[in-house]
This record gives C-alpha cells, structure tokens and sequence, in this order.
C-alpha cells in the first residue's frame, strides 16, 4: 500500500473529500498534527505522497509558532528529492516560501465561494476541473505570496492572482479549499468563528448557504482534479 502523510495544523481541517480519493487510490494516510507530533522527526522522502493542509497562522509567524521553521525544513528537503507534494491555503504558501518566496498578507480577506480564472496552462493542467464555468471553490485566507521562482501560474481570483501553482511535475499548490465537504465547513463555521464576525461581509448563513450549493459539484471536480494530478505525479 503507498503511504500518504498529511501535515495537520487544526483538528478541524482535515483531508476532507480528499481522503476517500487518495483511500480508493491505495494510499493509506497518517495525519500529523502538529501540536502534539514531532515534524522535525519525518523522513522528507519518505511517504510516496505529503500533503500540508491549510490553518489559521502566516508563515512568517515562525517565532510564535516554531514548528513552521520545521515545515520548512521538510518542504525544501522533500523539494530537493522531488517526491509528490501538495499544499493547500497555508499548505500553499509554505511551499511558495520553501522555494524563496515571499509570502504576506495580502489587502484584504478572500473567505467564501468565488470562482477561479484559469491560465493558458491551468486550463491544460489538473485544474482544468476546477474551471470557474464548471464549479465555484472556497477561498479562506488573508495571507498571499510571489509566485517563486520556477513555478508555473495555473489560477487566480478577482482578489488574487496567485490561486494556483505547480513547481516541476510533482509538486503543486492551492491556495484555496477544493477538498472541503459540507459536513466539514460546519466545524470550520464553529473553528472560524471569531475570523468571521471579524470580516464585514462574511456571515455564517450565507457561508452555509453557498456551501450547500457549491460542495456536490466540487466534490466531483475536486476528485478528477486530484486523480488526474496524481497520475502525472505518480509516473
């Protein structure tokens, strides 16, 4: 069975819809939270997929929160190796600085369901699935980065330009939430809650409502975007 590990920064944000698709695919998944695990102690080239899923901290809060340096450290030594890499929200922005990036926040806070514009490449690529046409997707951060050095832009928002990015043909980013499962979100809308009543135009009814309309089609597009992805990585 291949091995997928998942670096894990709240209980509430997990795998999500991700976690049936990487199951049907053979991977056997171990979380690593990290609160409680040592993510200094993992072998950079060890599983034959890492993933790093999203939180409510920056990257460059790594003297609050030391365990980011640790992240780093793994990120760039698993780059090196060229082992299959995906980072999700904070997920994403750990892997732009790992590749001399800089990451920071950006003008204002993306929370909800927008669609994405794609790219010439992004519309080749993996994300074609995700098309703004087909199916909105779930933004939720404050933070953004330059796109690093080497990297090829497959998405943006009204808000950002840098949405999406994949790094060679192992590692790719997504600054957004295409893993996200209505039952899920009613944790985050609990997790969340003080981001929210914080951001003006961000209510937790409107947030369900939208989810209730957007989670079935991204579920869809989210499985063939992450099953066409790892084909090519896997290879």
């Amino acid at each position: 069975m291949k091995s997928a590990v998942a670096i894990r920064h709240v209980p509430f944000e997990d795998l999500g819809s991700f976690e049936d698709v990487l199951a049907g695919r053979g991977y056997e998944t171990e979380y690593v939270d990290v609160i409680a695990d040592d993510v200094a102690a993992l072998d950079p080239a060890g599983p034959d997929l890492l993933v790093v899923l999203g939180g409510p901290i920056g990257v460059y809060e790594s003297d609050t929160y030391p365990f980011l340096k640790d992240e780093l450290k793994l990120l760039e030594s698993r780059l090196r190796a060229d082992r299959p890499t995906l980072g999700i929200c904070l997920g994403a922005q750990l892997l732009a600085h790992a590749l001399g990036a800089r990451v920071y926040p950006g003008g204002r806070k993306e929370i909800g369901w927008s669609p994405l514009r794609l790219t010439q490449a992004g519309r080749a690529a993996c994300t074609r699935h995700l098309d703004g046409e087909i199916t909105a997707v779930l933004h939720w951060h404050g933070d953004t980065f330059d796109l690093p050095d080497g990297a090829v832009r497959l998405a943006s928002s009204d808000l950002y330009e840098n949405q999406a990015f994949s790094w060679g043909r192992r590692t790719i980013a997504f600054q957004f939430h295409p893993e996200v499962t209505l039952m899920q979100l009613e944790r985050w809308f609990i997790g969340h809650a003080c981001e929210i009543a914080s951001t003006a135009d961000t209510a937790v009814e409107q947030l369900r409502s939208e989810s209730a309309h957007w989670t079935p089609a991204l579920a869809t597009q989210g499985r063939k975007c992450l099953e066409e992805w790892l084909d090519l990585a896997e290879a």
